[in-house]
């Protein structure tokens, strides 16, 4: 089984790619639950959410993950959740980057802000680019930090896109 994630800022591209990518490949997709979890509320998350959020995300990842699919593509992962925590709230529950880093993926694919327009959603908060580009600064020094196999992205959509299936191939085609 291999597991790709989509990681990124806010309006990337993540859920769509991730979307396009998951029926191109016949592959299980497991969506950001926080999305799912502010929805059901109808309201913004609060820093005694986090860890709630956290486990639900992980679980979601490796009920999937039990299944054994050949390729696995995650929109989103522990380290989202872990950023986020900090953009937010300056703080993070310790056990999420414990738990991320018992993870394997093979595969995580980092989206660019630049190049893809911002698309207003009542659930993001980071319309201006700079702020876009801090937290895919802090997503890059992490992965790097912590040797994870790391593909950057960006262009256009379709660039994005291609790159990622040409990546998904190579990985599904290797030993």
């Amino acid at each position: 089984m291999k597991v790709v994630v989509v990681t990124g800022p806010e309006s990337a591209g993540k859920s769509s790619l991730c979307q396009a990518l998951s029926k191109r490949f016949n592959a299980p997709l497991v969506s950001e639950y926080v999305r799912e979890f502010i929805e059901q509320q109808q309201r913004d998350t609060c820093y005694a959410d986090i860890s709630s959020i956290a486990k639900q995300q992980l679980h979601n990842e490796l009920s999937a993950r039990a299944q054994c699919p050949p390729l696995l593509l995650l929109d989103t992962n522990l380290l989202s959740n872990k950023l986020w925590s900090e953009v937010l709230f300056a703080q993070s529950p310790a056990w999420i980057e414990a738990a991320l880093l018992e993870q394997h993926y093979d595969l995580i694919a980092l989206l660019s802000p630049e190049g893809i327009a911002w698309q207003a959603d009542p659930q993001r908060c980071q319309p201006e680019l700079a702020q876009r580009q801090q937290f895919h600064q802090q997503l890059a020094d992490w992965l790097q930090q912590h040797q994870q196999p790391l593909l950057p992205l960006s262009g256009s959509w379709q660039s994005r896109y291609q790159a990622l299936e040409s990546a998904i191939e190579t990985l599904l085609h290797a030993n």
